[in-house]
């Protein structure tokens, strides 16, 4: 089964996503990350026809990347592009008829699906959280070179930029080079770079969810996390955990930042398995 894509327009926004399993009855959201050129089909191309057989799967590319009208006025600030990206969600998500809906976020994504269940947590079953953003954690090289890509955009560098995001990139070049492609596309359109140098990212102090917000999210929580992720590390998550009341956390070996790709059929199991 491939998945399908469209654009939607709910009034303020017209969000580009990719759906497919639409005849299942359990619907899981997947939310992508935020690294230059990100977008739904570069993040989830290789797992979401395998889940369709079996959910309803939507990934949307959120607000100022991909294919997702981009704004003429950019937010101020990481905390007022979050909030739209919420919006924009639960938008999606009503003018599909969508009440109840499961969570998976990868990175930022995850930073967004933890706002989401502060903003409807009536609406929310499951949330599975990937290499989330959200925890106290100091930025790693790594993310400063990702946060000043446009400083120097070239294909090199975004290849070297890609590579680091997986432990071992020449056990999975296919798959890297088919994620390259989509993104260098990607960055070359000039609303990607304009959301990009845009207050994209969060100012000290902004990035932690609160651990009072977080004490208040009932639903089980499943949290994924690559030991050696050097674009969001493990305490992300291990200070996630430290206040989630219902939450469980797998520490992969051998593995970066991105689990979906590294780890696909152990990550597809765990989908499975939690969902």
């Amino acid at each position: 089964m491939s998945y399908s894509t469209e654009v939607l327009d709910t009034g303020r926004f017209q969000t580009f996503y990719c759906e497919a399993g639409q005849e299942n009855e359990e619907v899981i959201v997947f939310l992508h990350g935020s690294g230059p050129g990100a977008n739904s089909v570069s993040n989830w191309q290789h797992i979401l026809s395998e889940l369709a057989e079996k959910y309803h799967v939507i990934a949307p590319d959120m607000y100022g990347f991909g294919n997702t009208k981009h704004p003429e006025v950019h937010p101020k600030s990481f905390w007022e592009w979050t909030q739209l990206r919420v919006e924009q969600l639960i938008e999606l998500l009503d003018k599909k008829n969508i009440d109840q809906f499961n969570l998976v976020g990868n990175s930022m994504g995850g930073y967004v699906s933890l706002n989401v269940v502060m903003y409807v947590p009536e609406r929310v079953k499951k949330v599975l959280l990937m290499g989330s953003a959200g925890g106290e954690t100091p930025p790693t090289p790594e993310i400063i070179r990702m946060v000043g890509f446009y400083k120097n955009p070239t294909y090199e560098n975004l290849r070297n930029l890609t590579s680091w995001f997986v432990h071992d990139p020449a056990t999975i070049q296919d798959s890297l080079e088919d994620i390259l492609k989509i993104r260098y596309e990607t960055i070359q359109r000039d609303e990607i770079r304009n959301s990009y140098l845009n207050n994209m990212f969060p100012m000290p102090g902004e990035g932690p969810i609160p651990p009072n917000a977080l004490r208040q999210m009932k639903q089980p929580f499943l949290l994924l996390h690559g030991l050696n992720d050097r674009f969001v590390s493990k305490e992300s998550s291990l200070k996630l955990i430290e206040h989630l009341p219902n939450a469980e956390l797998r520490l992969f070996t051998q593995c970066g930042h991105w689990i979906q790709v590294e780890k696909r059929e152990e990550f597809i199991d765990a989908v499975r398995d939690f969902f």
